[in-house]
């Protein structure tokens, strides 16, 4: 048996021409049959649920790269953004600390402004240029010199209190030395009582002293000291220190009392020069004859009583 008739012993049935044929019809028949009447409904959803899971595998190798570029995406955005905020939160800080420092300097500025308006008696306004660098010296320069009629003597302060005094004067600055200088003394006296006393500098920014108070005064713990007006240097009444420790031992006589600042000694750039203070008569000296003089006029005296 030669090959064609084996191939056409195994090809029996319709020829494909009218395969063709009847399938198209059958297809052409189903679609109108589901578009009439929908009586393959149910089947087609049988069948979309037998085929789901393969459709679901189909399309994984896809889904999974797509969610892997949507992550390092993601991730990458993620960090640039975050790099972003922390820049511009660095920036926004930095512009806060500024805004903050301009307020309380604007503050402290409408605050001496006031006080320059209200206060007895004629000031100008100082700014701080340079600090002194040695540690151990508690003074600043301000641009206020000669030019601006700047004396030896005079007292500078800010919004709240005493700062210190001018001790030098330069044709365009001029030094003060602030109150926290070692030994450096001003009158005061008790705000509560009117008790007087003298404050003494400690040598630290933030510490002074009362020498040479005794066990018994009258002195507690929060009192303020303001300036007495003695000496005609400080003005009365303008604020210098608070009380803050007291240390009483009856095996002395003296206390040790130890005081804050009340201004801003190391705080502020801005200060008050006072001028135009009245100053006290000039104090009596006492003339003293010499030694020689008084025994040469007793002799005479004797001399003179003798008969």
């Amino acid at each position: 048996m030669d090959n064609t008739q084996t191939f056409r012993f195994f090809n029996r049935g319709p020829s494909p021409i009218v395969r063709l044929v009847f399938f198209s019809v059958l297809s052409l028949l189903l679609l109108f049959v589901d578009a009439r009447y929908r009586y393959l409904e149910s089947t087609r959803s049988a069948l979309s649920v037998l085929v789901s899971p393969i459709q679901q595998l189909a399309t994984l190798p896809s889904v999974l790269w797509q969610q892997a570029e949507d992550f390092f995406v993601t991730q990458r955005g993620l960090v640039e953004e975050n790099k972003s905020l922390r820049h511009r939160h660095e920036h926004d800080a930095a512009e806060l600390s500024q805004l903050q420092f301009l307020r309380g300097e604007n503050t402290q500025l409408r605050n001496l402004l006031a006080l320059q308006q209200q206060g007895p008696f004629a000031a100008q306004f100082a700014e701080i240029v340079y600090a002194e660098r040695d540690v151990f010296k508690r003074r600043v320069l301000i641009n206020k010199g000669a030019d601006a009629n700047v004396q030896t003597g005079q007292v500078a302060m800010d919004d709240v209190g005493i700062v210190g005094q001018i001790t030098r004067v330069y044709p365009w600055l001029s030094e003060v030395t602030l109150i926290t200088e070692k030994d450096h003394a001003v009158p005061v006296q008790v705000q509560r009582n009117g008790l007087r006393t003298i404050v003494f500098g400690a040598g630290d920014t933030s510490l002074l002293s009362l020498r040479y108070m005794p066990v018994s005064s009258d002195i507690q713990n929060g009192d303020i000291l303001v300036t007495s007006g003695i000496d005609g240097i400080y003005p009365p009444g303008i604020p210098v220190a608070r009380v803050e420790k007291i240390e009483r031992d009856a095996a002395y006589p003296f206390a040790r009392i130890t005081c804050l600042p009340v201004a801003g000694v190391d705080k502020h750039r801005h200060l008050l020069v006072l001028s135009g203070l009245a100053k006290p008569p000039e104090r009596p000296v006492e003339n003293r004859a010499p030694a020689s003089t008084d025994k040469s006029s007793k002799s005479k005296i004797k001399r003179a009583a003798t008969p």
